[in-house]
């Protein structure tokens, strides 16, 4: 694989290297703002990379790693990001409406913002994420265990929580509307905001005591 180091680079030339049609690493190179929309970069690596405001607008990602990339508001509107990994990267308020997130992994992200409607999301993974404020309404997380993932006003209308455990989470002040999370465990999560009549969405969920006596509240009732 042809590794750049270092690098600024413009659209021209990372063309010239995506005509090529083999993966390239950058490392420590900056691509912000660029426009690579619709561009091929199956199984590339972005390695330390600065793609602040950079357009991925159907561009094709597939086994991607994007590795502690600073790329606040990106665009990755309808990119096909099959099997592409995030890790220890910044992509606040970056827009990945529409796009192929199956099998995706984010690790030690920070996604505040971050905009996931009608994306098609099988079996992606989240695990110590900053995600609040992000819309992740219908996502599917059924059986997975969510670890340290702050939702905090997050959009989680019509999610699946079903048999999720949470570990160290937040699920404070976020939307819970038509959300389920019937055998979910969620005392490992800070549901604190929840509005009473939010609480049903909770029903068949494992909350600790504290969870309960902090919902009940609400009614001016003490758990002793």
């Amino acid at each position: 694989m042809q590794t750049l180091t270092d690098q600024i680079l413009d659209r021209g030339a990372i063309l010239l290297l995506a005509n090529r049609g083999e993966p390239v690493r950058l490392v420590g190179c900056e691509a912000e703002g660029l426009d690579l929309s619709d561009f091929i970069l199956n199984g590339w690596v972005f390695e330390d990379c600065i793609l602040r405001k950079t357009k991925f607008r159907g561009t094709k990602l597939e086994q991607a790693q994007f590795v502690s990339c600073k790329g606040g508001q990106a665009d990755f509107t309808s990119a096909d990001l099959t099997e592409a990994q995030f890790t220890a990267c910044d992509f606040n308020n970056t827009p990945f409406k529409g796009s192929g997130l199956a099998q995706v992994r984010f690790l030690r992200c920070k996604l505040t913002g971050a905009d996931f409607s009608h994306s098609r999301n099988m079996d992606v993974s989240f695990e110590d994420c900053r995600l609040n404020d992000a819309r992740l309404k219908n996502f599917a997380f059924v059986k997975q265990t969510l670890k340290s993932l702050d939702l905090t006003n997050a959009d989680l209308q019509g999610c699946d929580f079903r048999q999720a455990v949470f570990e160290e989470c937040s699920l404070r002040d976020a939307l819970l509307d038509h959300a389920r999370f019937e055998g979910a465990d969620l005392r490992g999560t800070d549901i604190g905001g929840v509005r009473l009549e939010d609480a049903r969405r909770f029903k068949g969920a494992t909350i600790s005591r504290s969870q309960a006596a902090e919902l009940l509240s609400e009614l001016g009732l003490k758990v002793r």
